[in-house]
């Protein structure tokens, strides 16, 4: 249980913070403080600091203006602390982390007697690979950089980006630069950057010559030294599918806080997707060979790799035969549908019969194509430690991280086709399989693809089973006003604390919600979006600062074509410019007294913070239903059609119920703020479920005219 010193040390730190800030404590805030102290304080431990009670998780919703990043960091840090165990801040969005390294954790520190350090962390992919870099600028690296899919462009280098590449080369010799793509004076391209960066199955890790100034490395050990780590969730996410503890601390020493977790579950399901793209496929295994014979010719014969080469030949070849049978029987499939669509799902997931077969022969040819170059990785590795004396240390290094790729586009096949082959567990959630019609430079490809519907069984099963604790926040974890959903999608026991923290605002006398008497809903969507348009070009000569959110990128382009032509020099619309820009420039049109106008999609639903005058109305045109073609959510609700339920109420609405309370969310950023809600959709009034999306958003005045 808690204990009464860090009870003590918690209400301390709370008073210490709203002396700095001059504020009065806020009852959402202390509620948060003590249901996080309570849950994470409660968590009982053996003489090796494991985890004995299941009580450990905590699911919190609060609202904008709780205060919840400070609430779960003034409770969080202590109890840490005294439990030895590192902190883990997960967050969905860039501007979160910044806040929390750059402003929220430091005024912390300096009102407290915490010295606490922390950090932040960052995948692979953001550092500077100095063994890359040195390959490109010595032109030893065609055969080392074979794209994903050989129909991408692969990247060639010309002398201006060379020239650049050495520059920044001679910036970290000088320790002008410290090898993060973030601290770079300069935007960098993607295609630019790539090159210059490594994988874990590229990587050689304590053998690489570089590995003592290796800027991925020296941040691990950073990692190692901090108290506290912000990261993001596809971090956490990649570190569990490596087993935990690869790149964050192992689970079972870590207490986690995921802000923004509405954003947990599709990421999960997302994480733990595999594709395989059929045509391009078959076009690299065929490279592949030319690729391992040259690896032959550098490693003068050496009998190990000749070896595993050769026994790789003959999986390669079963490989590539299953492949153009599985792609033959993708166009058979498409031409006997006799559809233009391009995309076929398989109906609750189940892949035809012939089609599993063949995939089962692929899975098999893959596997043993995989293990054959893990053997030959593995020979390699040794020649890096030095225990295969024939074999040139230099070429192993070279060779390393090609192998390294042909081992993981194996693997990467090997579950893809698995995943066809397989029939889902009776009476678990399924997962989605389809195909997808892909134009390519080599002309029409087939890309497989496979995804679970659920997040439970895999958060369950890779975090909530195996870390120490954990806590669950952000303003929308409810549907409906409920926390089932949120339960069940991503896999919590039943019992888990959930928590709805009352909101600082006064909605009723801040701001109203307004359903115009529209004559047509977007059922008719032609009629629909005409009639958006003619109230928005009534509507918005008189609007100051609005925000206008779509649903989809035809009806928001219709709508732009058709504003009177003084509108359209007010209006910025996505896809203009950047998200930041966009908002940049908005904010500026305000502060020198101009009206501005923005129209956006479902990323302007969320993470736009527009308080005061920089946001007086939004605009919602229709209800935020999800994409009815979406594999994932299609098959997740035969699942639920086929156990009895009703998809619709089940799935569709609770979603919809989330993504319009996000969307409302944006006018009301501070307790001084005052606007309106406009929603250009009749059904929440004329429909059964109307009531309930209401219902479940927060009290404003309503207005529904008739």
């Amino acid at each position: 249980m808690l204990t009464n010193t860090l009870k003590k040390s918690i209400q301390s730190s709370y008073r210490q913070f709203l002396d700095h800030r001059n504020l009065k404590p806020r009852s959402g805030q202390k509620q948060m403080i003590a249901h996080v102290a309570r849950v994470l304080g409660g968590i009982e431990s053996d003489h090796n600091n494991e985890r004995k009670n299941d009580n450990h998780l905590c699911v919190i919703e609060a609202g904008t203006g709780t205060g919840k990043t400070m609430a779960y960091l003034l409770s969080a840090v202590p109890i840490a602390r005294a439990k030895e165990c590192k902190l883990v801040l997960s967050t969905a969005t860039v501007a979160l982390q910044e806040q929390l390294i750059n402003k929220d954790l430091p005024e912390l520190n300096a009102i407290t007697d915490w010295s606490c350090n922390y950090i932040l962390a960052k995948g692979r992919g953001r550092y500077f690979c100095l063994l890359q870099a040195k390959r490109f600028l010595d032109s030893q690296d065609d055969m080392g950089q074979m794209a994903l899919y050989e129909d991408e462009q692969a990247f060639k280098i010309d002398e201006h980006t060379v020239a650049y590449y050495r520059t920044l080369l001679a910036d970290f010799n000088a320790g002008t630069w410290d090898g993060d793509r973030d601290s770079m004076k300069n935007e960098i391209a993607e295609e630019v950057w790539r090159p210059l960066t490594s994988d874990h199955t590229r990587c050689t890790n304590r053998h690489c010559d570089y590995f003592n100034n290796c800027p991925f490395y020296q941040a691990r050990d950073a990692l190692d030294k901090a108290d506290i780590i912000v990261a993001n969730h596809d971090l956490v996410l990649a570190d569990l599918s490596l087993g935990g503890g690869a790149i964050l601390p192992e689970p079972a020493n870590t207490i986690y806080v995921f802000d923004e977790a509405h954003h947990l579950g599709q990421k999960t399901t997302g994480h733990f997707a595999y594709n395989l793209r059929l045509k391009s496929t078959i076009k690299w295994l065929k490279t592949s060979v030319r690729q391992l014979d040259q690896l032959i010719a550098e490693t003068n014969q050496h009998p190990s790799i000749v070896q595993y080469i050769d026994r790789m030949e003959m999986p390669r070849r079963d490989l590539e035969s299953a492949l153009e049978q599985w792609l033959q029987q993708a166009r058979n499939l498409f031409t006997t549908a006799n559809t233009d669509r391009d995309r076929m799902r398989f109906a609750n997931g189940l892949v035809p019969e012939s089609l599993m077969v063949q995939a089962a022969t692929v899975a098999a040819a893959a596997e043993k194509w995989s293990m054959k170059a893990e053997q030959i990785v593995d020979v390699l590795k040794e020649a890096l430690d030095g225990s295969v004396v024939e074999l040139d240390k230099s070429v192993a290094e070279r060779w390393y991280p090609v192998l390294g790729v042909i081992w993981s586009r194996g693997q990467s096949m090997y579950w893809l086709a698995k995943s066809y082959a397989s029939l889902d567990d009776p009476g678990t959630t399924p997962t989605a399989r389809w195909i997808n019609v892909l134009d390519t430079v080599d002309g029409t490809d087939f890309e497989c693809r496979s995804c679970p519907v659920s997040a439970a069984d895999t958060l369950k099963e890779h975090l909530w089973d195996n870390c120490f604790g954990a806590v669950l926040t952000s303003a929308t974890m409810t549907a409906l006003g409920r926390f089932d959903r949120t339960v069940a999608d991503l896999g919590l026991p039943s019992d888990t604390l959930c928590a709805q923290l009352p909101s600082p605002f006064d909605y009723q006398n801040s701001a109203s919600l307004i359903v115009p008497a529209m004559k047509v809903d977007p059922s008719k969507p032609e009629e629909h979006t005409q009639e958006v348009i003619s109230f928005l070009n009534e509507n918005l000569p008189q609007a100051t600062a609005t925000l206008v959110l779509f649903s989809s990128w035809r009806q928001m382009g219709t709508v732009i074509d058709s504003m009177s032509s003084a509108l359209k020099e007010k209006i910025m619309a996505q896809g203009e410019l950047s998200k930041n820009e966009i908002l940049r420039r908005h904010r500026k049109k305000i502060d020198d007294g101009l009206s501005s106008v923005i129209f956006g999609l479902a990323s302007f639903s969320e993470g736009v913070d527009l308080p005061g005058d920089y946001l007086k109305q939004v605009i919602i045109t229709k209800l935020p239903f999800g994409v009815p073609d979406d594999p994932v959510d299609a098959t997740m609700s035969e699942w639920i059609e086929n156990s009895g339920g009703n998809a619709f109420m089940q799935l569709t609405v609770p979603a919809t119920s989330m993504r319009l309370t996000q969307a409302v969310g944006r006018l009301l950023r501070s307790e001084s703020d005052t606007g309106e809600v406009i929603l250009l959709d009749r059904r929440v009034v004329t429909r059964r479920y109307g009531r309930q999306l209401l219902d479940a958003l927060p009290p404003f005045r309503r207005q529904i005219e008739r």
